[in-house]
């Protein structure tokens, strides 16, 4: 079997262990076709690669924040997980989404805020006066976080299973 390989300016072709020097017009086109096959046998023995998980990438986001925005990402995500164990976590729009029959609320991170956006937080109940951000809008709700401030765990809690009723509710109608 002949295996080729390219120097910077010759063709060394190996057969059964000798070597023969060529120049670089000498079989080139069996060496291009060499290279596209073996690069087609390397694609199909390659396993495809393993994408990482929901979890894994909310986690490295948190890790890459690495100041109080991924502090605050990470006390959200307890928070959320706390109201709603069955909770899944998903990865959209280079952002967490967390769902339950539905989304909940996506977890975004920018310079200066962490957004938790509530797609139906329109219709949802907010006796703590959460939502202080997309108040306008008819539908959707945020909650802006800002470098400093404490989250209102059990009113938080309060409103992710809010959310949650309102995704099952919804769903079964």
């Amino acid at each position: 079997m002949w295996e080729a390989s390219l120097d910077a300016d010759y063709v060394l072709l190996a057969a059964n262990g000798k070597l023969r020097e060529h120049g670089v017009g000498y079989a080139s086109h069996k060496i291009r076709r060499r290279r596209v096959a073996m690069k087609k046998a390397s694609s199909k023995k390659a396993a495809t690669p393993v994408e990482p998980s929901a979890s894994e990438l909310i986690d490295a986001r948190i890790a890459e924040l690495g100041d109080w925005r991924g502090e605050t990402l990470a006390a959200i995500r307890a928070v959320i997980q706390g109201a709603d164990p069955e909770v899944i976590e998903e990865w959209k729009w280079r952002n967490p989404v967390w769902s339950h029959d539905g989304i909940l609320c996506t977890g975004e991170s920018y310079k200066s805020v962490v957004k938790m956006t509530f797609p139906k937080g329109a219709s949802l109940d907010d006796p703590a006066g959460l939502f202080n951000s997309s108040l306008e809008g008819g539908v959707r709700r945020a909650i802006d976080f800002h470098e400093g401030e404490k989250l209102n765990k059990p009113a938080l809690k309060a409103l992710i299973r809010a959310a949650v009723k309102s995704n099952q509710t919804s769903r079964r109608r």
